[in-house]
Parts: structure tokens; C-alpha cells; sequence
């Protein structure tokens, strides 16, 4: 239960970020360093990459392949996350620590990537149920011989 919280609440997080791209595109191209060239088709590739990610997420055939994409896109967008904290941000009113703190968050969403979308989920175990009428003289049976190998007697 908590896995599926988990990729819900992934998939909900880039979803949204992606649509974000398209709603309000001017912080991301604003972040992107001068080095980089075609910021606006950066910034649609980008909230495509978010979007597919997290659609991927819900649909297990696809969920592996999700997260790598999105652990991609993390480690692919660090660099303009560091000119961010080193050069501000243009248009967004952001104190310089919160600059700096979105870096170590970066690691964070790769994890809770990592842990959602490409651990094997934790498999349960089902104890089989006992029919209490086939137990009988069985049941009876295997309680003699565990008593008799543990040195006690059978009454």
C-alpha cells in the first residue's frame, strides 16, 4: 500500500511540475544557463519528459523505464539547479538558502524515484489456512512426533 502511495504521489509531483513547463514556462527558461542553447524547446522537452514520466509510473509495464527516464531528466537538469544557487534566479523572489537547499533535494527525488520505480515491491507472505477438519488425526499426529523429537513425552 505505501509503494502505491508512493508512485501516486510521484506521478502526481511530476505531472504537475511538468504542466508547470506549459502553464508558467518563465522560471524555467529563467534558470537555464547562457551556455545552453534553444531554452524554450529545453523547456518543452523537458515538461514532456516530466509528464511522460509520471504517466509511466502508474502503468507497471512502462514503470521501470519511468524512472530511469526521470532519474535521467533529474541528473540532466542538476547543472542549471547549480547556476540557479550560484546566480540567482531572475523573476522568482527566493532567499539565496533556498537556492542552495534545492540542490541536496535533487538526491532526494532520485531516491524516492529509485525506491518507487525500480525496487521490487516487498512481497508478502500468505500463510496457507489450515481446514480445521482435514487437521484430525493428522494434526494429532504431527504434534506426537514434534514432542517426541524435542524429548518430551507424548501426554
Amino acid at each position: 500500500m505505501r509503494r502505491i502511495f508512493s508512485l501516486a504521489a510521484l506521478a502526481l509531483f511530476f505531472g504537475l511540475a511538468g504542466l508547470n513547463h506549459f502553464w508558467n514556462p518563465q522560471p524555467y527558461l529563467a534558470m537555464m544557463p547562457p551556455y545552453l542553447p534553444f531554452h524554450e524547446a529545453l523547456n518543452f522537452i523537458s515538461g514532456t519528459a516530466e509528464i511522460a514520466g509520471a504517466l509511466g509510473l502508474l502503468i507497471p509495464a512502462l514503470r521501470r523505464a519511468a524512472a530511469w527516464g526521470l532519474m535521467a531528466l533529474l541528473i540532466a537538469v542538476f547543472p542549471a539547479n547549480i547556476h540557479v544557487a550560484i546566480h540567482g534566479w531572475n523573476g522568482v523572489s527566493l532567499p539565496v538558502w533556498v537556492l542552495w537547499a534545492r540542490l541536496p533535494l535533487q538526491f532526494l527525488l532520485l531516491a524516492w524515484v529509485h525506491d518507487s520505480g525500480l525496487s521490487k515491491p516487498k512481497q508478502r507472505v500468505i500463510q496457507p489456512s489450515v481446514d480445521r477438519r482435514q487437521q484430525g488425526a493428522e494434526g494429532i499426529a504431527l504434534k506426537k512426533r514434534k514432542s517426541l523429537r524435542m524429548g518430551c513425552s507424548p501426554h
